[in-house]
C-alpha cells in the first residue's frame, strides 16, 4: 500500500486511517521553537461525513487511501437512493441522500457527476461547481423594487431554495454554486442551442 510523508500533505489528500478513508480538508505548518515540526490536519472521514483533528510530526507517513474517482450520470431518485450510472461501462451504483450530502438537493436527472468509490463500494459523489436550475416558485418582485442588494427566497426545480435577487420570476434560469448554495447569474434556457 502507497504511503505518503508528511512533506506531501496537502489540502484534498485521501488517506486512510485504520482502514477508514479520510480527506484532508485543512492543513496547518507549525514549527514550534523546539522539537520537530508539526502538521495540524482536519480530516474528514469520507464514509460518516465527520471532520477530526490530528497532528502528525515531521518525517511521520500515513497511508494512501484507496478510493478512486470516475465520472457518472446521475438518472433518477428511487425511494430514498439515488441511481446513478457509469459513464464508460454503464454500471449503476445507489447512493444514499446521507452519502451525498447537502448537495443532493442541487440534482438533476442526467448531471455528469464525480462518484467516490472505496474498496469497489460507492462512498459519495461530487457535483459539479456550478449547475443551472429553473425557477419553480418564488414571490413576485414588488414594482420599484429594483435595489440589487435585495434578496428573496427561490425554489428551484431541484427542490432547493437558495436566496436570489427580488428581480427574479418563475420560469427563470439560475447559475448556482454548489459548494456555496449560492445565486451566481441569471442565464439562458441550457437546452437552447
Amino acid at each position: 500500500m502507497p504511503t505518503y510523508s508528511t512533506n506531501e500533505f496537502r489540502k484534498g489528500l485521501k488517506i486512510q486511517i485504520d482502514g477508514i478513508p479520510f480527506q484532508m480538508v485543512e492543513m496547518n505548518f507549525r514549527k514550534p521553537g523546539k522539537g520537530n515540526a508539526l502538521y495540524e490536519c482536519k480530516l474528514k472521514n469520507l464514509i460518516r461525513g465527520t471532520v477530526t483533528d490530528k497532528t502528525y510530526r515531521a518525517g511521520q507517513t500515513v497511508e494512501a487511501a484507496d478510493v478512486s474517482e470516475f465520472t457518472a450520470q446521475f438518472l433518477y431518485k428511487q425511494g430514498e437512493g439515488y441511481i446513478f450510472m457509469k459513464s464508460d461501462d454503464y454500471e449503476q451504483y445507489e447512493l444514499t441522500a446521507e452519502q451525498i450530502g447537502d448537495e443532493a438537493k442541487f440534482l438533476k436527472e442526467g448531471m455528469v457527476c464525480q462518484l467516490i468509490v472505496f474498496n469497489n463500494n460507492p462512498i459519495g459523489a461530487t457535483l459539479p461547481n456550478h449547475v443551472v436550475l429553473q425557477v419553480q416558485y418564488c414571490e413576485p418582485a414588488v414594482k420599484g423594487n429594483t435595489a440589487t442588494n435585495v434578496s428573496k427566497p427561490v425554489t428551484l426545480e431541484s427542490g432547493a431554495e437558495i436566496l436570489a435577487p427580488a428581480f427574479i420570476n418563475i420560469g427563470d434560469w439560475l447559475r448556482v454554486d454548489t459548494r456555496t448554495y449560492s445565486y451566481i447569474e441569471r442565464t439562458r434556457d441550457p437546452n437552447e442551442a
